[in-house]
């Protein structure tokens, strides 16, 4: 799937400010276990409850994180003009319709126009984005333009593989579907030799 944008919107960044209702996750969660005829006394699931709100809270931490923290200055002006990519980036995150896993790997790329971002901030954002209730479609967007957005790149290319669970784990059962995204800006969208290059080395 090809997505193409323009501009970059720093509404696409929200942050959230985070709740202390752990101990409400935990008992919405006790419901829920309780809610499929699971015995909440029985051993093993005595803190699972808790257990389970914490994680959750971990695989959405994205809200609570701003872009700005995550790029804390590591922007460095240089003269390289050249493409720089970072492949196969691991992401998890929350299919927003069902609250079921979406894993895949993120590749992402930017054109430097003066200054080059520390490399492992890109892999930070693709994270930021992804802890936070998605679609696939979404996420490469926002990754994309928050990329464009910090570097001012004259260009910036993002492509997704993931596996969702929805599709996987219920509904048509599909164990082997992948679902492929792709976000182009600037250059990577108006010139097809960049955006070809990209693809290809990408494919590795």
């Amino acid at each position: 799937m090809y997505i193409d944008h323009d501009t970059p919107s720093t509404a696409c960044f929200p942050v959230s400010t985070p709740s202390n209702e752990t101990d409400g996750m935990a008992e919405a969660y006790a419901r829920i276990i309780s809610g499929v005829g699971e015995d909440l006394s029985r051993p093993g699931l005595l803190k699972t409850p808790k257990r389970a709100a914490d994680a959750f809270r971990y695989l959405c931490s994205g809200y609570t994180q701003s872009l700005e923290k995550i790029v804390n200055g590591a922007l460095f002006p240089s003269d390289n003009d050249e493409m720089v990519i970072v492949r196969d980036i691991e992401l998890y995150s929350l299919c927003e319709h069902h609250l079921l896993p979406i894993i895949g790997k993120a590749n992402v790329a930017y054109l430097p126009n003066g200054k080059v971002l520390g490399l492992s901030k890109l892999a930070r954002i693709v994270d930021m984005f992804a802890r936070r209730l998605q679609i696939q479609e979404q996420l490469t967007r926002q990754i994309a333009e928050a990329i464009l957005h910090v570097t001012g790149a004259r260009g910036v290319a993002v492509h997704i593989e993931a596996a969702h669970m929805c599709m996987v784990m219920r509904g048509v059962e599909k164990q082997h579907a992948m679902t492929t995204t792709s976000v182009m800006l600037g250059a990577f969208r108006d010139n097809p030799s960049t955006r070809q290059e990209f693809l290809q080395l990408i494919k590795g």
